[in-house]
């Protein structure tokens, strides 16, 4: 992809992360980082979009733009795109998960609780 103002993006992608949400005249909008096989980039939400989706949805955008926001490069859907959650990440990412030795065997070791506050995979079980 290369910065440009044609609305011709059309890309699946996962959702990393979001970053706070900030006002912008009437709307409010938040940035957040995604990713595809070939590489991570921000992605700007506006309004109602900012509190749709989550990390780990994997989104669908259809005539998106690529172009540049404060020296920044950001995709977006702008006024004639449109995004759609297409799916769930489920791999499970054993980083969010605290590990606690077995009580009945000290040579191995059990989940004692999932770190990672936005987990679909494994709850909490404390």
């Amino acid at each position: 992809m290369v910065p440009s103002a044609q609305t011709n993006i059309n890309t699946q992608f996962i959702l990393l992360d979001k970053g706070r949400t900030e006002i912008v005249g009437q709307n409010w909008t938040c940035l957040a980082l995604v990713a595809d096989e070939t590489a991570a980039v921000l992605f700007q939400f506006w309004s109602d979009d900012c509190d749709s989706f989550e990390p780990g949805d994997i989104i669908h955008l259809i005539n998106g733009i690529f172009s540049y926001n404060r020296n920044n490069l950001v995709l977006r859907a702008g006024k004639r795109g449109t995004i759609k959650k297409v799916g769930e990440f489920t791999m499970p990412n054993m980083s969010e998960i605290h590990w606690a030795s077995d009580p009945n065997n000290s040579k191995k070791y059990v989940q004692e609780t999932a770190i990672f506050t936005h987990s679909h995979i494994f709850p909490s079980l404390a």
